[in-house]
């Protein structure tokens, strides 16, 4: 005990020494005091035996009068002090003070100790050497019949090295912390339930900016959609991952983000009491998400310039069959009513008239034949794009960067909304893109029109079922019902003569989704125009994705 405010001049006037017999006695009857204060089932402890316990006690134990002064010291008090029992016997406590314990520490003890309560707490305090060490104090008031304090009882223990550790723990943690916070990823650590344990700046950052209450789960969620049962598996038996590409599609106008995840599972031991003598480990996966948006942006703007020409070539070629194949359609009609007047001819008799103008027609028949397979010769041979795992909203997200120019041009705004995680669909790339440009091309033909002031083009992408839908929806005057067979066939149009791709767009649009085992519907839209949907089907195409995905990956982290 070191209050100098509480005992006047404790730290400049030494008081005499008591003689022998006086300090004994004193000691005496301070630990029958304390002895007395313990009930025991058979009765009193003897105070022989409580003494040496006290004595061989491995903590310091010293015993003070009313005033603070020492009038007790085991010998673990030398052993922490340095200081023997006769060096400190009628001195105060304060001789251990190193000054540097605040005021505030003293005032809350003797508020304690005044009103008889026992005091926990540290204290910085100086050996005999000097050396300064840290002091875990426990002072009790030991009180007589009465209800007057008579002793003071206090024992402390040197909890210096204690303290370093503690110390050095934190300083490090903040270190790893303050490291962690600064990093220009975003990190969190997960449990095995899936629970969000700690993170990081970068992580707590991503909560706002993609609407997500919890990011971890829908990274999880996107990465269960590219990596299918692989990722489940992959969680079971805690095997980590390396740099897994994953999009984050956000509502409106603001554009997806990227990253790569990669995560590392890591092994902790059980904290609570029970684990003492069977510990067990708990397992908590450190998620790390790199956003790679502007490198996917820059990526994307390098190959739009090739997409974009892959997707004119393809379309002129495209355009070439079905212009031709309608050419070819067309000129069967007249050919057939030669070949049916001929045979009419044939039937009538041999009339020299009729013989000759028999074969002035089957001349004509045997030419327009040779036309006809010629032109049906010429038709442009289509090579087959391989199959590769898709995500719409990048298709989508393709089409509308390619259509940007148009739609300004046009006045047309894009109200889109795809579903933030979509399963891969094995499709082939640039056909896919093909079909849904000559669609989107279609509605801003539509809505580009003299005197029409609304001119919205609505795009959803949606998973329902055990399909994926995408539906493209314009505000143009629609079509009619009676028309809505007729638009498929090569050259009809409902729009000026003037217009692009005049008659083509959905035959084109109809072929490749047809040969992705999808549909396309056309209804009427809620905002009064045509609304087309394509329903892909992901039943029965799952296997071919695996097939598809095992071709790209040929080592277990391969992106």
């Amino acid at each position: 005990m070191n209050d100098t405010d509480r005992v006047p001049d404790a730290e400049t006037r030494d008081q005499a020494p008591q003689d022998a017999d006086e300090r004994s006695g004193a000691k005496v009857r301070v630990l029958e005091s304390i002895r007395d204060t313990l009930a025991l089932a058979g009765g009193r402890l003897p105070l022989k035996v409580f003494l040496e316990a006290v004595e061989q006690s491995s903590v310091a134990i010293s015993i003070t009068d009313a005033s603070a002064q020492i009038i007790y010291a085991n010998p673990a008090f030398e052993r922490t002090t340095g200081y023997a029992p006769t060096e400190v016997l009628g001195h105060n406590e304060s001789i251990l003070s190193y000054k540097t314990t605040p005021r505030a520490v003293y005032q809350s003890m003797w508020a304690a100790l005044s009103a008889h309560r026992p005091w926990s707490g540290r204290l910085v305090n100086r050996r005999k050497s000097g050396e300064p060490y840290i002091a875990e104090l426990t002072i009790t008031p030991v009180l007589d019949v009465d209800g007057s304090v008579t002793h003071y009882l206090g024992m402390h223990r040197d909890v210096t090295e204690v303290h370093r550790l503690a110390h050095e723990v934190a300083n490090h943690k903040a270190l790893m912390e303050a490291v962690v916070d600064g990093a220009p990823v975003a990190m969190a650590l997960v449990d095995e339930s899936g629970r969000v344990v700690l993170d990081n700046h970068a992580y707590k950052a991503l909560i706002g900016d993609l609407g997500e209450p919890e990011p971890a789960r829908a990274a999880f969620r996107a990465l269960g959609a590219t990596m299918g049962t692989a990722w489940d598996l992959a969680w079971q038996e805690r095997r980590g991952f390396s740099e897994r590409e994953i999009v984050f599609e956000r509502p409106g106008p603001r554009p997806a983000r990227w990253f790569t995840a990669s995560g590392v599972w890591i092994g902790t031991m059980a904290t609570e009491a029970g684990a003492l003598f069977q510990p067990h480990r708990t397992a908590h996966m450190l998620l790390i998400l790199q956003d790679v948006s502007a490198l996917k942006r820059r990526q994307q703007e390098q190959s739009l310039a090739a997409v974009r020409q892959l997707l004119a070539d393809q379309e002129l070629v495209h355009s070439l069959r079905e212009a031709l194949r309608g050419a070819a359609y067309q000129l069967e009609a007249p050919l057939n009513m030669i070949g049916a007047a001929l045979r009419l001819l044939e039937r009538r008799g041999a009339l020299t008239d009729a013989q000759a103008l028999a074969g002035v027609l089957r001349d004509a028949l045997d030419t327009g034949r040779d036309a006809l397979e010629r032109l049906q010769s010429a038709l442009p041979v289509e090579h087959e794009e391989a199959l590769t795992p898709l995500n719409f909203n990048e298709l989508v997200r393709d089409v509308l960067m390619l259509a940007t120019e148009r739609l300004l041009a046009t006045g047309v705004t894009v109200s889109w909304e795809p579903e933030p995680t979509l399963p891969s669909y094995p499709g082939r790339a640039i056909a896919l893109r093909n079909a849904l440009k000559q669609l989107v091309d279609n509605a801003i033909e539509a809505m580009d029109v003299r005197g029409r002031s609304q001119r919205e083009l609505h795009i959803v992408t949606a998973a329902e079922g055990d399909s994926i839908l995408v539906t493209i929806e314009d505000t143009g005057p629609g079509i009619p019902d009676e028309l809505r067979l007729k638009v498929f066939e090569p050259f009809f149009t409902t729009k000026r003569a003037s217009a692009r791709n005049s008659g083509m767009g959905l035959p084109i649009a109809q072929d490749i989704v047809t040969r992705h085992d999808a549909t396309l519907d056309i209804s009427s839209g809620e905002r009064g125009g045509c609304r087309i949907d394509l329903r892909f089907p992901l039943h029965g195409v799952m296997r071919t994705m695996e097939v598809v995905r095992d071709a790209g990956n040929d080592a277990p982290d391969a992106r």
